[in-house]
Parts: C-alpha cells; structure tokens; sequence
C-alpha cells in the first residue's frame, strides 16, 4: 500500500458550471468495508483471502497495523490480499498507527474475543465531532471484560480469558459498534443478541461471508442481530468480495449532475442510494438506473429545484454524503434546510463555500440554509475531513478560475487515486507535490 505525501495537494480548473465529464467512472470496494473484513482475518484459524479491496488509506493503515500485531498479511493481486493469524500476536494496539484512524477500534473486538486481551490507545479519525467509544467499551462490559481506562486509553481483559453471549442494547445506532461486537460475539460462549443495531449494507454483507465460513449470525441488517458463539472460521480458500462503495458512488452521482455531458457511474449498488436519487430526481435530475450503473446525462433544463437535507441512518440520508449534497444545492434554485442529525462538527467545511461564493447561513451546529444558485469562485482551501475534501473537489470543478485544495491526505483516506480517475471522464485536476 503507497502512502501519499502529506504535503501533496491537488490543482484543479473550474468548469465554471459547464457540462464537460463524459465517460465511466468505476466505483471501488467500500472503506467502510474493506477493513472490517482485514479485522475479521482474527477470527480465522486459515487465510482470508480480500478481494476487491480499495487502494486508500484507511484499509492500507488496517493492514499496517495487523501486520505491527503479528497478522501475516500478503498482497496477492492488484486489488486482493491474504491474511492469516496463526500463534498469539501482540494484543497492545500500535499506539502511532491506532491514533491516526478511528477504524482501528474494530479490531479490539476480534482480538479481545480470541486471545481474552487487549489493550488501545483512544482511536483518532476525522475532526467530525463527539465520536466516544463508550458504547464499545459498555459491550465488552457486558460480555464479561474488565475495562481499565488510563491516561492515554484502555487495558480490557475477559474473565478466564473467554467472552461471554449478552444482551447488548445500542443507545444510538453505530455500524462500527455493530460490526466491533457482533464479530467479537462469533467467539464468544453462548448467544449474544445486539438491539438496535446498524442497518447499514456492510454489516449483511459481512456476516454473510462470516456464515459461509462457520459463523452463526441471524438478522444481520435488521434491528436485531443474534449470534451464536463457536470456534475458530474457516474461509477453506473462499474469498470476502468487498462491496461496491455506496458513498463513493453518491459522491460520484452528485458530480455528474452537476457537469455530467454523459457520465455513467459503474460496478455500484443502486439501491444502497436509494435516498440520493430521490432527493435529486425530485430537484429535477433524471438518472437511469441500471443493475450496477447509474448515468447522468446533461439534457435537465436548469437550475435544479432546491430539496431539504436530513442526515439520518441507513436507509436515511448518509451523513457522508451531506458535504457533497450542499453544493450541489448552492447551484439549484431556491432555499434549502440542510439538517445534520449525527455529528455536530460536521460543518466545517461551511465558510471555505461562502469564501467561494456560497450562500450558506448557519442556524446552529445542526443546521444551515442554502440558497442557490450562487456561482462559486475557485480559492486555495485546505480539507478538513475526508468527506468534506471531496467537496471541495466538486465545488473546485463546479467554480469558475482555479482552486489549490491542501492536506490532500485526508482525502486519499477514503477515495483511491480519485484525481486519476476524474481525470478520465474530462475533470481538469492534477496532483502536485512539494512545499
């Protein structure tokens, strides 16, 4: 996995609102995915073969830090890997790597599960807001674990070294949360039953390929999942195939309505979107939905019509998506409320748009309104977060002049080789090195 430079930024030429993308663009395995199964290789007593896994950052740093514990991680092809644990590993988290991303805390239920210890740093990730561990930290309590905290994280131990089945209750619904515990409950004694769990896509498609290695793991995308602890798995050579990127392919949908000229959107699940692509037909833009494809085609008389926004759990609005919609809505037409219901630090990316040319009004941190069209004006901005980053790419093409969007980085988090790819379908961008 290549490492971006930190001090790599991205170039880009406005279109100035002109429909200039024609091609395909291919959506890639998810982010939110591809690590969870690199995690779930702790539960394997054979390899687990990934495929179709993103070239990004987040699922590279995953493997980096299996790799620090003692997991035998190979890359077996352009986009598969294999991981295998055999013997004990090294059950005190990398401290450098676990703070750097978030993602790291899905490891600590596998691990906790299968050698009764584990000891982490407190996680990092993007400056979104609150984002506490508690609710891991209460699963694993009632799964029989002592939680010690301490200045700088946390020592967890199971009684005589085994987890226990519990009945866990999610104050707050968390698809990591989900994920974290209901592989941790795969080698458990007895039956744990998680209620209001995630619902989000991911989690089915994990627990699917975990029952085909062994598992026994009910209601996986639904409110209430139930699993029966067991043994080790064995994958016996079959391969977790990563799912389609859904916010990717949002974030991608959003783009070609905007300046589409004829843009196909490839290799995606349609209806993992099914909240975007009704809030963007009813503004006016007309997709063709295809099995795995959604295109876009510059035929809609503009402006759009504005649409209200209200961040919400899957099936909802993703909250992943809600930087890319507002600027789509600072170019249709009327006045819209953008309700964030998740994360109350999600608008920083907010005053880089109105220094743009936006005409974003916030109301709380909750909460702001739109209105459009406003015509945006490129300016040298620096991402925030990683899906606010890919904003700023989108509302940089939408703008007339030239936009340098820094701290690149964050970006290449969640989206692989994104300025190659836009690049192919017509976008003016380029990645640029140095100080």
């Amino acid at each position: 996995m290549v490492v971006m430079a930190r001090k790599e930024r991205f170039l880009i030429k406005g279109s100035a609102g002109k429909r200039v993308l024609q091609g395909t663009l291919h959506v890639r395995g998810a982010k939110n995915a591809a690590p969870k199964a690199a995690a779930a290789s702790l539960l394997f007593r054979d390899p687990l073969q990934i495929a179709n896994a993103p070239a990004i950052e987040d699922f590279g740093r995953l493997v980096e830090l299996l790799e620090k514990i003692g997991v035998n991680t190979k890359k077996t092809g352009a986009d598969t890997y294999s991981l295998s644990t055999k013997g004990d590993l090294e059950t005190t988290l990398p401290r450098a790597l676990a703070k750097q991303m978030r993602m790291s805390v899905v490891v600590t239920g596998p691990l906790l599960a299968r050698f009764g210890r584990v000891s982490l740093p407190h996680p990092g990730g993007c400056l979104i807001g609150a984002r506490p561990i508690d609710l891991f930290l209460d699963g694993f309590k009632k799964m029989g674990a002592e939680v010690k905290e301490r200045k700088d994280g946390y020592d967890l131990h199971a009684r005589d070294g085994k987890l226990q089945g519990a009945h866990i209750f999610f104050p707050t619904q968390s698809v990591t949360g989900t994920e974290t515990l209901m592989m941790a409950a795969v080698l458990a004694e007895g039956t744990t039953v998680l209620s209001n769990a995630a619902l989000e896509p991911e989690i089915p498609a994990l627990a699917k390929f975990l029952n085909t290695c062994g598992a026994n793991i009910k209601g996986a995308g639904t409110s209430t999942i139930v699993i029966k602890g067991g043994g080790l798995l064995k994958a016996g050579g079959k391969n977790y195939i990563t799912p389609p990127d859904r916010i990717e392919a949002g974030s991608f949908l959003i783009l070609a309505a905007l300046l589409a000229r004829d843009v196909t959107i490839a290799s995606c699940d349609p209806s993992h979107l099914q909240s975007l692509v009704t809030l963007l037909q009813h503004s006016g833009v007309t997709i063709e939905i295809g099995k795995d494809s959604l295109r876009v085609r510059g035929e809609q008389a503009l402006p759009f019509r504005s649409v209200g926004v209200k961040t919400h759990e899957y099936p909802g609005f993703p909250t992943d998506l809600q930087a890319p919609m507002t600027v789509f809505l600072t170019q249709a037409l009327g006045e819209a409320l953008v309700f964030e219901t998740i994360f109350e630090g999600r608008f920083r990316y907010v005053d880089e748009l109105v220094r743009m040319g936006a005409d974003i009004m916030s109301l709380d941190p909750h909460r702001i309104l739109v209105r459009g069209p406003r015509s945006l004006k490129g300016k040298e901005l620096e991402s925030p977060d990683l899906r606010a980053g890919l904003a700023y790419i989108i509302a940089a093409l939408v703008a007339e002049g030239d936009s340098i969007i820094h701290n690149v980085y964050n970006i290449d988090r969640g989206y692989e080789r994104i300025e190659e790819r836009l690049r192919a379908v017509g976008a003016d961008i380029k990645r640029v090195s140095g100080i």
